[in-house]
C-alpha cells in the first residue's frame, strides 16, 4: 500500500495540474489567499488539491514545494483541502491570507496489516491482529532489540528480561499468557515470511510488525503458530529518488537496581542481635561468635594508611591498613562502573526506479561492559562485551508489468566476550560465581586486593569467591556468530488466465556458524591472601613455587587460543502459493493455497523437515459484512507414519456495524468513525514438545557379562530396551476462540480495540519421567502420552488518543492492558494426593511454598503451634507460626507445602504512552507495568556463618510483637521457617522510555541539501515502583538468589539525518 501512495504521489498531481488549468475560473473581484500544506510529518504535498467549496471549478494544487495561491470570491469563502489517501480539511477564509494545513493519513481507509501470507486492508481483517511499525520501536531509548523495543508497544504482548549481560539482554516474548509446561510457550518469530531469530534483524530496518494471536490469523502457520506468531516486514525501497538515512546513538548506562546488603558495621550489629535471640538454644558456644562494640567500632571511620602491624606481643603481623584489617566492602561498587557507554551507528540507501527498488541498511550495535575491570598484572582484559553488524539488502526487480522478481540478502556478525570457563564449568552455577559478589558475598571478609597486589579470598567456606579478581584473571572467551540469510521470491500475475490470479514462489536458504573458544587462557597460580580481622595476621595461599620450589611469585602464564566451531545450522525453506482475488460489484472474494516445506538441521544431526499445506479463503460484502475461512494440513517427523499429519481449520466473521444506514448519521456527524464486530474459533497444531524419536523403540549395548565365580567378563556383549516406543503419539491441539470489536469515533479523535478469547489445549505432550507410574514399573523410562489439558482465558484492550489543535500542536496517547489467567484441567497427577498438591487446578508454574500465619509471640502460641518434623526443638518465640497444612499434626515438606501466590507470568500487563508535537518539538513518555505474579528470591542472611545480611524489611521485634521478616539463625538452624517471606511480589510500575526531540525540515537544514534532521534525548527504565530486592523481572535457571548480571537504565543522544 506504501507503493501505491508513492505512485498516487508522483503521477496524480501531474493530472490535476492539467485538470485544473484548463476548468477553473478565477473571480474577478476576489481575494487572494496564499499558503501551503503539509502532512503529518511536516513533508510538503505535491498536487494536493485546493478547491472552494460548492464551487468546484474554482481551485488549484500544490506546487513541488506544497505552495498553493488561490483568488476566492469573498471571506466566506470556505477552502477544502485534499489528497489522495489524507483526510480532507475545510477552512473559512475569513482575515487569513495566508495559511498552513496540516493534512492527516486517512488510516482507516488507507491502513495496511501484514497477515499469514500476505496483507489485507485493516477494514476488513477479522481475525485478532494488531500491528506497529518501525518508527514506533525506534523510539525505544538506546535499544537495539526488536524484542525489548516491543515492550508495551502491542496488547496481548508480554515481554520478561532476566539479565544486562551485553548480548543476552533480549526478553522473553509471550502471547496472551504462557499455557503450556513442557515448552518455554515462545510465539513463532517470522523475518520477511521466514522463521528466524528475532535478533536477526535490527529495529532501524523494520517496516512493520504484526502479532498473531487467534486461531484466524495464526492457523495458517499451523505446526508452530499455537503460541502466537509475530511477522517482522523489513523496510524495502520506492521509486523515486534515492534517499540516505543516517542515525547515531550513543547510550550511557546504569546499574538499575540490586539487593540491598547491611555494611560490615551493621552486619556485626545485627549478627550481636541473633545470637541474642536464639541463645536460648544455641547456649555458651553462641558468645564465641558474639562480638564487642570496640571490635565493632573499627569498621567505621577507617584509615588506608599501609604501615607495618604487629600483635599484644610485639610480632610482626605484615604491612596493611586498617580498612584491610576490617574490610568494610560494598561488593556492588566493587564489582561493577558507575556507568558505561554503548553506541549505535546505522545508515539506509533506499530509491528506485520502475524496473529496480533498493533498499540497503548497515547497522552497528556496540554494548559496553557495567562490570568494573581490575588490573591483573597479566597485560589482557577481561569481562564481558557485545557487538554486532547487520547488513541487509532488499531488492525488487520490475521484470515485466506482469513479473517480479525480489532478492533478500542479510546477514549479521555478532561476537560476545565473557570470561572464560574451565574444565566444564560452563554451567549457569560457574557463570553465576562471576557476579555472585554483588549478591551473597560478605563485607568483612576480604578486600578485593591487599595494599601488596595479592587478591583476597577466603579458605574457610567452600564456593566463596573474588568475583572481580575472578572476572580480571580468568582470560576470556571471544564467542562469533554468523549468520547469512538469503531470500528470492518470484511474483507472476495470471491474469490472461483469470483476473487477480498471482503466483508466488518462494526459496530461502539460511546459515549460521558459530565460533568458540578463541581468546585468552589463563591458568596461572595467582597470589592470593586472607586474614581474619580478630588476630590481624595475613596469610598468603602460596607460600612456595610448586615448581621451582623458590618463593612464590606471581607469572604471566596464560595463553593465546585459536577459534575451533563450536556449532554450526543451515534451514532451507521453500514455498508455492496461489492467490485470487476479485470484486464482483459489492463482493470482494479471495483465496490462498500456499504449500510450505522447511529442512533444518545443526551439527551432525539428521534433517529435520515440516511441511504444511494450508489455505485460506475471505469474503467481504461492501465493506459491511466479512468472512473468513482457514485451513492447514500439516507434517511433522517427530510423530510416526500414521500420525505424522494432521489437519487443522479456523473461521472468523465480522460486521461492520458503522457502515449500516442506522448508523449513517452518527457517522456523518463524526461521532462513529468505525465500529467492526468480529468473532473467531479454530483449531491450530502442536508438535513442539518432545523428544524427536520418541515413537521409536530405542536399544542400548550392555555387558560385557561377568561369568563364573571368578567373576571374569564374558567376551559377549548384549542389548536392552532403553526407552519403549510410543507410537500413538499425535499432536497437541489448541482450541482459540476469540471475541472482538474495532472502534474510532470523534473524527478519529479515539480508536482502539478489545477482545476476549479463551485457548483450549488438549492432548498436550507428557514425558515418561513426569508420569504417575508405580516404583516397580521395569523400564528405565516410562513411554511418552498424550494427556494434558490446559485453559487459558483473558481479555485485552487499546485505546488511542490523537488530537491535532488548530495551530497545528499535536496531543496523543496509546495505552493497552492485557489479562491472561492458565488453569491446568488435566495432567497425570496421583489419583490418592489431596487436590492441592495437585497440578490439576491451578495455574502452569503455580509457586508452592510452607503458609506462614504471622509470627509466634507468646510461649502459649509457641507450645500451641504445630510440631515440625526437622528441628522442632529450635523454633522460638519470633519465628513464624507454618501453617499444618493437611492438618495432621505435623509441618512436613511433602503434606504441608501449598499453593501461595502466582506464578512468574504476569497475569497483569499495561502500557500507557503519552506524546505531544509542535512546530518541531516532541515529547513522549511510555510507562509500563505488570501485576498478578510471584518471584522466588531466596536472600537467605548468615549463610554459612557469614555476614551476607540482607536489608529485605524490619526483624520481628520481641518489645513490640511486629515486623516484616524472621530474624534469621546464626548459630542454630530451623526448617521451613521462611514461610512466604521469600516469595516476593513481582509487580511493578517502570518509566520505561521518555523523550525530548526537536526535527529540522526547512531553513537552514535545506540550504545544506538535506531532507530533515531530528536531534533527540531520551531515556530507557529510568524510574521504577517495585517489591522486588532486584530488577530483575524473572529468574532464568538457578534461583533468584545467584543474581545475574544486573539490568540496566539507559540515557541516550542521538540524531536522525534525512538526506
Amino acid at each position: 500500500m506504501k507503493k501505491l501512495k508513492q505512485l498516487i504521489r508522483q503521477t496524480i498531481p501531474a493530472i490535476l495540474m492539467l485538470f485544473v488549468g484548463s476548468t477553473m475560473l478565477y473571480a474577478q473581484n476576489g481575494i487572494t489567499v496564499s499558503g501551503s500544506v503539509i502532512d503529518n510529518t511536516g513533508e510538503p504535498l505535491i498536487g494536493a488539491s485546493v478547491v472552494v467549496k460548492g464551487q468546484t471549478s474554482l481551485g488549484t494544487v500544490t506546487d513541488i514545494d506544497g505552495n498553493f495561491r488561490l483568488k476566492v470570491p469573498s471571506e466566506q469563502s470556505v477552502l477544502v483541502f485534499s489528497y489522495v489517501g489524507m483526510t480532507s480539511k475545510e477552512i473559512k477564509v475569513g482575515k487569513q491570507r495566508e495559511l498552513k494545513v496540516s493534512l492527516l493519513d486517512d488510516t482507516q481507509l488507507e491502513e495496511v496489516v501484514v497477515v499469514g501470507y500476505g496483507q489485507q486492508k485493516k477494514a476488513s481483517v477479522v481475525g485478532a491482529i494488531t500491528q506497529t511499525t518501525g518508527e514506533v520501536l525506534e523510539r525505544a531509548a538506546g535499544i537495539g532489540s526488536v524484542s525489548a523495543a516491543l515492550t508495551g508497544n502491542l496488547p496481548g504482548i508480554a515481554t520478561i528480561a532476566s539479565t544486562g549481560q551485553p548480548g543476552e539482554e533480549d526478553p522473553r516474548i509471550y502471547i496472551r499468557g504462557a499455557a503450556a509446561w513442557n515448552q518455554d510457550a515462545q510465539p513463532l518469530i517470522l523475518v520477511d515470511g521466514v522463521k528466524r531469530e528475532i535478533k536477526s534483524v535490527d529495529v532501524t530496518s523494520v517496516a512493520t510488525v504484526s502479532v498473531l494471536k487467534d486461531a484466524s490469523a495464526t492457523a495458517v502457520y499451523g505446526v508452530e503458530g499455537a503460541n502466537g506468531v509475530i511477522l517482522i516486514t523489513t523496510k524495502r525501497g520506492q521509486e523515486g529518488k534515492a534517499r540516505i538515512d543516517v542515525g547515531f546513538n550513543a547510550t550511557l548506562k546504569a546499574v538499575s537496581k540490586l539487593p540491598r546488603k547491611y555494611d560490615s558495621y551493621d552486619g556485626y550489629m545485627l549478627r550481636n542481635q541473633a545470637i541474642e535471640h536464639e541463645l536460648a538454644i544455641g547456649g555458651d558456644a553462641s558468645w564465641t561468635f558474639y562480638r564487642p562494640q570496640t571490635f565493632i567500632n573499627n569498621f567505621r571511620n577507617q584509615d588506608y594508611i599501609v604501615k607495618p602491624q604487629y600483635d599484644a606481643n610485639g610480632n610482626y603481623l605484615g604491612d596493611y591498613s586498617q580498612a584491610e584489617r576490617y574490610p568494610n566492602i560494598d561488593w556492588q561498587d566493587e564489582m561493577f562502573r558507575s556507568t558505561a557507554l554503548s553506541y549505535n551507528a546505522n545508515i539506509n540507501f533506499s530509491g528506485g526506479t520502475k524496473f529496480v527498488k533498493y533498499f540497503v541498511a548497515f547497522d552497528y550495535q556496540d554494548e559496553g561492559d557495567m562490570t568494573k575491570i581490575w588490573d591483573n598484572r597479566q597485560g589482557y582484559e577481561g569481562g564481558y562485551s557485545y557487538s554486532r553488524l547487520n547488513v541487509r539488502s532488499n531488492l525488487d526487480f520490475q521484470i515485466t508489468k506482469t513479473t517480479q522478481f525480489k532478492v533478500n540478502l542479510a546477514g549479521s556478525n555478532a561476537q560476545q566476550k565473557t570470561p572464560r570457563y574451565y574444565w566444564g564449568n560452563n554451567g549457569e552455577f560457574f557463570q553465576q560465581q562471576k557476579w555472585s559478589g554483588a549478591y551473597k558475598m560478605p563485607p568483612n571478609l576480604f578486600p578485593v586486593q591487599f595494599s601488596d597486589g595479592s587478591w583476597g579470598y577466603y579458605p574457610l567456606v567452600s564456593n566463596i569467591e573474588n568475583s572481580p579478581q575472578s572476572v580480571a584473571t580468568s582470560g576470556y572467551e571471544q564467542s562469533t556468530i554468523t549468520r547469512v540469510f538469503t531470500d528470492f521470491m518470484l511474483e507472476q500475475k495470471l491474469d490472461f488466465i483469470t483476473k487477480g490470479l498471482v503466483l508466488r514462489g518462494t526459496i530461502s536458504w539460511d546459515n549460521q556458524f558459530n565460533e568458540g573458544n578463541r581468546g585468552i587462557s589463563d591458568l596461572h597460580a595467582v597470589k592470593r591472601a586472607y586474614m581474619l580481622p580478630e588476630d590481624g595476621q595475613l596469610m598468603y595461599e602460596n607460600l612456595i613455587d610448586a615448581t621451582t620450589g623458590f618463593d612464590f611469585y606471581e607469572s604471566r602464564d596464560w595463553s593465546e587460543q585459536d577459534g575451533s566451531v563450536s556449532g554450526t545450522s543451515r534451514a532451507t525453506e521453500m514455498s508455492l502459493q496461489l492467490f485470487w482475488a476479485r470484486q464482483f460489484g459489492k463482493h470482494n472474494v479471495s483465496l490462498m493455497g500456499n504449500w510450505k516445506r522447511r529442512i533444518n538441521a545443526s551439527g551432525s544431526d539428521l534433517e529435520w523437515r515440516r511441511e504444511d499445506w494450508v489455505f485460506r479463503t475471505t469474503y467481504d460484502y461492501n465493506g459491511k459484512y466479512f468472512a473468513e475461512f482457514n485451513g492447514a494440513y500439516n507434517g511433522s517427523q517427530k510423530f510416526s507414519p500414521s500420525n505424522r499429519f494432521a489437519f487443522f481449520c479456523s473461521g472468523a466473521a465480522g460486521w461492520m456495524i458503522s457502515e449500516e444506514p442506522f448508523m449513517r448519521k452518527l457517522k456523518e456527524k463524526r461521532i462513529v468513525d468505525l465500529f467492526k464486530i468480529r468473532a473467531s474459533i479454530g483449531e491450530i497444531g502442536d508438535d513442539s514438545a518432545g523428544a524427536r524419536w520418541a515413537y521409536l523403540t530405542e536399544w542400548s549395548v550392555i555387558g560385557p557379562f561377568k561369568m563364573g565365580i571368578s567373576g571374569d567378563n564374558s567376551p559377549y556383549t548384549g542389548y536392552k530396551e532403553s526407552i519403549i516406543a510410543s507410537p500413538d503419539l499425535r499432536w497437541a491441539t489448541v482450541s482459540k476462540k476469540d471475541i472482538g470489536f474495532d472502534y474510532a469515533f470523534l473524527g478519529g479523535m479515539f480508536a482502539g480495540s478489545f477482545d476476549w478469547f479463551r485457548d483450549d489445549r488438549y492432548d498436550i505432550f507428557i514425558s515418561g519421567s513426569d508420569r504417575t507410574v508405580p516404583s516397580y514399573y521395569g523400564a528405565a523410562k516410562t513411554p511418552d502420552i498424550n494427556k494434558g489439558k490446559i485453559k487459558n482465558v483473558g481479555f485485552e484492550f487499546d485505546l488511542r488518543f490523537n488530537k491535532v489543535l488548530k495551530n497545528g500542536m499535536r496531543f496523543w496517547a496509546n495505552a493497552n492492558y492485557t489479562y491472561a489467567h492458565n488453569e491446568i484441567k488435566l495432567k497425570d497427577d496421583p489419583e490418592l494426593i489431596p487436590s492441592y498438591r495437585k497440578a490439576q487446578g491451578y495455574s502452569q508454574g503455580q509457586y508452592v511454598s510452607f503458609i506462614d500465619k504471622g509470627f509466634i509471640g507468646t510461649y502459649d502460641e509457641l507450645y500451641s503451634a504445630p510440631v515440625r518434623e526437622k528441628d522442632d526443638s529450635q523454633v522460638l518465640i519470633g519465628d513464624h507460626y507454618i501453617v499444618d497444612f493437611n492438618g495432621d499434626g505435623v509441618v512436613d515438606e511433602t503434606n504441608d507445602q501449598a499453593p501461595f501466590g502466582y506464578t512468574g507470568n504476569p497475569e497483569h500487563t499495561y502500557n500507557a504512552t503519552i506524546g505531544w508535537e509542535w512546530k518541531g518539538f516532541s515529547v513522549f513518555a511510555q510507562f509500563y507495568g505488570v501485576t498478578g505474579v510471584t518471584r522466588d528470591v531466596t536472600l537467605s542472611s548468615f549463610n554459612d556463618k557469614l555476614l551476607t545480611v540482607y536489608d529485605t524489611g524490619s526483624w520481628w521485634n520481641p518489645a513490640t510483637g511486629t515486623g516484616s521478616v524472621v530474624v534469621p539463625r546464626y548459630t542454630t538452624q530451623v526448617s521451613y521457617n521462611n514461610g512466604t517471606q521469600f516469595l516476593f511480589d513481582g509487580s511493578y510500575f517502570r518509566l520505561k522510555n521518555v523523550e525530548v526531540a526537536y526535527t529540522w525540515t526547512k531553513g537552514w537544514i535545506k540550504k545544506l541539501g538535506f531532507s530533515s534532521l531530528k536531534i533527540y534525548v531520551n531515556g530507557n527504565n529510568l524510574f521504577l515502583i517495585t517489591k522486588m530486592p532486584d530488577d530483575r523481572e524473572s529468574n532464568y535457571g538457578w534461583s533468584g538468589a545467584g543474581g545475574a548480571y544486573p539490568t540496566v537504565r539507559r540515557y541516550n543522544f542521538g540524531f536522525k539525518l534525512y538526506i
